[in-house]
């Protein structure tokens, strides 16, 4: 880990890797923010428009909550045109890694990482993950550039989510 501080991680982290394979692209950052707090504002589905870095989530459905593995819930969209679609939680680890998939069995994982506090604040390097190795659709998600799109749209997430921690104290 550099010894970057933590003032300069609420800007667009350049040590940020994107990978991918096959069948998933991920982007990273380092945010200075502890994991549990990261993970909570994730796993809180109305958050996820103003984490969203795509532009297409809207709303969501319901009311402030914490998502567990099992839960299911429904996302406002707009690419293009407006839709709803609705998802279930399928992987789950308290404090380090949920993902969703909908129906089409797209998903979306976050992995949170504790690294060595600097300056004794901590800081977590972030994961978000868009895997279709599950996709009941085939290749159809690597159609029309999605997965350079949503790379792009997952660091844009990244930086939005450190922006978010970095100018609230809102506890989650």
């Amino acid at each position: 880990m550099s010894s970057v501080p933590p003032s300069a991680l609420t800007a667009a982290d350049p040590s940020a890797p994107t990978s991918a394979t096959s069948t998933s692209v991920s982007a990273s950052r380092l945010i200075a923010a502890d994991a549990r707090r990261l993970f909570d504002l994730v796993a809180d589905p109305t958050m996820h428009p103003v984490i969203d870095g795509s532009g297409s989530v809207r709303s969501v459905k319901g009311s402030r909550r914490k998502l567990a593995l099992g839960d299911r819930f429904t996302t406002h969209m707009r690419i293009g045109v407006p839709y709803v679609i609705s998802n279930t939680v399928v992987e789950y680890a308290e404090g380090r890694r949920i993902a969703w998939a909908h129906a089409g069995g797209w998903r979306w994982r976050w992995e949170f990482e504790e690294e060595q506090p600097v300056d004794g604040e901590p800081i977590t390097r972030v994961t978000e993950t868009f895997d279709w190795s599950t996709s009941k659709a085939g290749p159809y998600p690597t159609w029309f550039g999605r997965p350079r799109k949503n790379t792009v749209a997952m660091q844009r997430s990244l930086n939005r989510l450190a922006s978010y921690v970095a100018h609230t104290s809102e506890p989650l």
